[in-house]
């Protein structure tokens, strides 16, 4: 087992998120390198410092340059807001050093393109952080699909949905301000990202955007509050996504319906532990949607739990992302998804906020 030092940037939501993951991914899936929690970058010393203390890091900076830069970090983690994600993932490809970043990658479709166009370049190991496709259930259906379970694929359905800004009386905050922290940049591409990984390319998109809520207690909303898009894929599958922050009721709507013709899939973040499967076979009194519990017998989920139906968590996604990123530092082979798959991501984003625009179909090969 070799030490490798962690240096995160961002102490918040998705900073502690990856912290807890590299404190416990070496005891979960025995990896053969083993994080050591080297450095935080927060934006103050008095929170890098709190930072350091709570999540058992060596030292705090409340300044990039000097983790990135730092001889002791072997790999780093952006887990802050996007319009920093450009120029310390190119500082650290410049160094050779691997890079982890959340989504989405950097603040525009031009970040994106030259953090990938960095990372190619240099050869460093990258990788980007879209979590909810790694559920167990999730990386089951994608198995399914790709051995032809339910036939050819002829329809996709997906959203995320959530409720946090449906009360107009909920004051703006960052959220409200800036298209990257809108709906089409913060949840978007996390449903974009499985329609990618379970159906492959997106060709085309139509799709409108609508700021619902225009005004709220403190100022005015600059960004989007839900998009609904229609899209071709490359298999010639139709689909169509919907994706809200005002979705009254919805706490974790990942969800997405997949047709094919021999039968059907339907699975909600909201129930993670759960698929449901559906065949064309046997006789029509019989037939029915079967809910399949995850255990270990599926993906990714028996080093957590021998027990079948006890399920896996958020956190969880986060260890195997840890995983992931480990090995592809191990035998210098990227996993995915890369920054290319994340800048892909970007493009299909691009083009639907210009269909909203242009009030028609966007082919995503002119992004």
């Amino acid at each position: 087992m070799t030490e490798i030092g962690i240096g995160i940037l961002g102490g918040g939501y998705m900073g502690k998120a990856h912290a807890v993951a590299m404190s416990s991914v070496g005891a979960v899936f025995n990896t053969a390198l083993r994080p050591r929690l080297e450095m935080v970058c927060a934006t103050t010393p008095e929170s890098a410092e709190r930072y350091r203390k709570a999540y058992g890091f060596r030292r705090g900076t409340d300044d990039w340059r000097v983790l990135v830069n730092d001889d002791a970090i072997g790999a780093i983690v952006i887990a802050s807001p996007q319009e920093t994600h450009r120029e310390v993932a190119e500082a650290a490809f410049a160094l050779g050093k691997p890079v982890f970043c959340e989504k989405p990658l950097g603040a525009s479709i031009a970040d994106s393109a030259a953090m990938t166009e960095a990372a190619e370049r240099t050869g460093a190991i990258n990788m980007v952080g879209f979590n909810y496709i790694r559920t167990p259930a999730s990386q089951f259906a994608r198995q399914l699909i790709a051995e032809g379970a339910i036939g050819d694929i002829t329809w996709f359905r997906g959203e995320h949905t959530e409720d946090f800004l449906a009360n107009p009386q909920t004051p703006a905050n960052w959220r409200t301000s800036g298209m990257a922290n809108g709906t089409m940049g913060d949840l978007a591409p996390h449903m974009i990202n499985a329609a990618l990984a379970l159906m492959g390319p997106i060709t085309r998109v139509m799709a409108e955007v609508e700021t619902v809520h225009k005004i709220r207690p403190g100022g005015e909303v600059t960004n989007d509050d839900h998009g609904q898009m229609m899209c071709r894929f490359g298999n010639g599958a139709m689909g169509q996504m919907y994706f809200s922050r005002i979705a009254t009721g919805r706490k974790m709507g990942y969800a997405y319906e997949i047709t094919g013709t021999k039968g059907a899939i339907r699975f909600d973040q909201e129930d993670q532990n759960a698929l449901w499967l559906y065949r064309s076979e046997g006789p029509d009194a019989t037939r029915g949607f079967t809910k399949i519990l995850t255990g270990p017998d599926h993906p990714d989920y028996e080093p957590f739990c021998q027990g079948p139906g006890h399920g896996t968590g958020y956190q969880d996604q986060i260890i195997i992302e840890a995983r992931d990123f480990l090995t592809a530092i191990e035998t210098q082979e990227n996993r995915w998804p890369t920054f290319r798959d994340g800048h892909e991501v970007n493009r299909v984003i691009a083009a639907a906020l210009t269909s909203d625009q242009s009030g028609g179909w966007q082919d995503i090969d002119n992004f």
